[in-house]
């Protein structure tokens, strides 16, 4: 009976360590007394006890890799650059990712490091941060097909970070800042100027009004000397007479108006009874005068000209 127990859990023991499962999207790797028998995929697995051994299981999902590279630009700056690679064990090439690879993340970085350092060295720096989509896309063709005969696909690969040097970094924004506040300046010059000009095209309108103004005060009180001329005329006073009694009536309104404002300035003009008559003789006699002057230049002009003919 005690024979018969031992060969029972003997049996057990075997069928036991026999047994195994797989995770979904795992392979195993079994091999026979250190070659390779198979490959088991996810579920309940059964191999031969002692005969058999799992020497792997294989990931299928999709892994992803960050590596940072430091290389230089065509412009002498020195870069850091992170590149993110997605990749996965093709489902029927397990045998090559499991036997033909020893480390294949150490595998991939190289294939990085040389494609990186074969394609930036040709930009200078803002060309690096401007094409590091065509650097991400050299990545995955080169290292797709460098992968493909140890069972690697290269899902996707990504330039996640680009950081150049600290003093390359101060020196950008430096240059940026200087841009913005040149640009700035200009708006704000172009601003200045136009309230510049629409100030003067204010001014000049404003100047134009005030002296259509004066113009049409003025034509407007030449208007009203001529009627009160005329009827004084019609009352029986000669013009002359009109016009002294017109310049005596301004001459008070003009005084009147002096003293309502106590800043007026006051020019005192000769005030006895011919004062009027006098000062309208004199405007007269200038103008005649000045009349005649003109005659004389508009005379003197005619005989030279008939002297040159």
């Amino acid at each position: 009976m005690i024979g018969t127990y031992i060969i029972i859990f003997i049996l057990v023991v075997i069928i036991a360590t026999g047994l195994f499962t797989v995770k979904q999207q795992t392979n195993a790797v079994i091999e026979r007394f250190g070659k390779y028998q198979s490959i088991r995929g996810a579920g309940l697995q059964l191999k031969i006890p002692i005969v058999d051994k799992v020497a792997g299981r294989v990931s299928l999902r999709v892994q992803q890799l960050d590596v940072i590279v430091e290389t230089k630009t065509k412009d002498d700056v020195f870069v850091h650059l992170k590149i993110s690679v997605q990749f996965l064990i093709r489902k029927d090439h397990v045998y090559d990712a499991f036997y033909k690879l020893q480390n294949p993340h150490e595998q991939i970085t190289a294939f990085i490091f040389d494609v990186v350092r074969a394609e930036v060295p040709k930009m200078i720096l803002d060309d690096v941060f401007e094409k590091k989509e065509e650097i991400a896309i050299a990545i995955q063709r080169d290292l797709k097909q460098a992968m493909l005969d140890y069972g690697y696909d290269i899902i996707k690969a990504l330039v996640t970070d680009i950081d150049p040097d600290e003093k390359v970094k101060i020196a950008m924004n430096r240059i940026n800042a200087a841009d913005r506040e040149k640009i700035a300046a200009q708006h704000e010059g172009d601003a200045q100027r136009i309230l510049i000009v629409e100030r003067a095209k204010a001014e000049a309108e404003s100047k134009r009004l005030q002296g259509k103004g004066i113009a049409d005060q003025r034509r407007e009180i030449a208007r009203g000397l001529e009627e009160s001329v005329d009827v004084l005329n019609r009352a029986g006073i000669n013009s002359q007479e009109a016009s002294a009694l017109i310049v005596i009536t301004q001459h008070y309104d003009t005084l009147q108006s002096i003293g309502s404002d106590t800043k007026s300035n006051l020019i005192l003009l000769p005030n006895n009874p011919n004062a009027a008559s006098s000062m309208l003789n004199d405007m007269v006699t200038s103008l005649v005068a000045a009349n005649k002057v003109q005659e004389s230049s508009h005379e003197e002009l005619k005989d030279t000209k008939k002297g040159k003919k």
